[in-house]
């Protein structure tokens, strides 16, 4: 069974377990609960449809002014509670079993005020609130005149006539005061990953910090120490400030050198240059074990896609040397409609799992960042198999 098979099959049971009783004749509790939420129908539309044009009108209106938008959104985090009392009333008396939304995100981050304001005028919980309040006032006027003529004159046919009335406003609950399940599980992840993008970054760039103040720089400060020694022995022994400026022609081989791993580490030139083939056979030509590289790709993806393959390769081939004690590995590059697939293999002892202090569960946080998918299959024994997958974006001119 497929994972939307078995949540549209929760959801029909959902459904299934707040469908009201049968209909009949009589007057029922249940169908009293019916005729009671009719009647309040007018009341709580007056209330909601006077807050909710007071709110959109002063928001507006003083819109050009600094306390506009900041009044707006508190005006529409008002309509979020109108939109609770309203789920609770159909909760309590038609049995519409409704979540409740998620909190408004963005609140309590550090830029304050201000991002606290535009969250609140994005939320799309406020805003299908306040479309529900306006609809509601012509809606109350309807049932509660319906209802109310039909107390005194339709009373055999009122439990049909409350069915009817009230099954609109299970719907109007449903479609417009339920949570987006899908958008805001989305938000929630984005929100996760835009933390593992900014994690991620600020440990790369320590690592480039640390890389330059404990390699090349250490090695320049050495080399100008070197040279100002050979300087001042030039004229008095020049055959040692010979000696000394060959050692500083070694120490400047060797900073150029980890300067280039450094660049490599960063963005490597091959990969700007040639794109991913001729850049995964440079990495699979470092890796204990012999790689066979395969790219199928009739054009080139935006440079970014192209970094986060060459990187996370990179990063699979540095596991199989250290880890697997592998013979042959095998590295898989193709397109598939609007994703990039990436598969690394070999035939070592296997056993990798993410939580196994080999990076692959970073690796997995990373690519789940930028929307990718990350699955590892390594029995016991071995083979190991990792399948990536990152979407496809068009490389753009220039």
């Amino acid at each position: 069974m497929s994972v939307s098979d078995t949540t549209s099959g929760t959801a029909r049971r959902a459904a299934d377990s707040d469908r009201p009783p049968p209909v009949g004749f009589a007057l029922p509790g249940h169908t009293w609960k019916e005729i009671a939420h009719l009647l309040a129908n007018l009341p709580a539309a007056l209330i909601g449809f006077i807050y909710v044009a007071f709110t959109i009108s002063v928001g507006a209106g003083l819109s050009v002014t600094v306390i506009g938008l900041p009044t707006l959104a508190l005006g529409l985090a008002g309509a979020r509670l109108i939109g609770r009392l309203e789920r609770g009333r159909a909760r309590a008396l038609l049995g519409v079993r409704v979540d409740e939304p998620s909190p408004l995100r963005g609140t309590g981050r550090p830029s304050g005020l201000v991002r606290r304001v535009v969250w609140g005028l994005k939320d799309p919980v406020a805003w299908r609130t306040v479309l529900y309040c306006f609809i509601r006032l012509p809606w109350g006027v309807l049932t509660f005149g319906v209802v109310m003529v039909s107390l005194f004159v339709l009373w055999p046919v009122l439990p049909f006539i409350a069915r009817g009335l009230t099954n609109a406003d299970r719907a109007m609950v449903r479609g417009l005061l339920s949570p987006s399940d899908e958008l805001e599980r989305r938000v929630a992840e984005l929100e996760s990953d835009r933390g593992v993008v900014v994690d991620t970054a600020a440990a790369d760039l320590r690592r480039i910090e640390r890389d330059l103040h404990d390699g090349a720089q250490a090695r320049l400060v050495a080399l100008a120490m070197g040279l100002g020694l050979a300087k001042e022995k030039l004229l008095e022994d020049p055959d040692a400030a010979a000696a000394m400026v060959d050692e500083a022609h070694g120490e400047v081989k060797l900073a150029l050198q980890e300067l280039r791993d450094l660049a490599r580490g960063i963005h490597p030139a091959v990969l700007t240059d040639r794109g991913l083939d001729a850049a995964l056979s440079s990495i699979a030509a470092r890796c204990t074990a012999p790689v066979r590289v395969s790219v199928d790709l009739s054009e080139r993806p935006a440079p970014a896609i192209e970094g986060i393959a060459y990187f996370t390769v990179s990063e699979l081939l540095q596991n199989i040397s250290k880890h697997a004690r592998a013979t042959s590995a095998s590295v898989e590059v193709w397109r598939s409609a609007d994703r990039l697939l990436i598969q690394v293999g070999d035939d070592g002892r296997g056993g990798a799992r993410l939580d196994g202090g080999t990076g692959m569960a970073g690796l997995a946080e990373r690519l789940g960042a930028v929307d990718g998918l990350f699955v590892l299959d390594s029995p016991e024994g071995g083979p190991t198999r990792v399948t990536v997958e990152v979407p496809w974006r068009e490389r753009t001119a220039g």
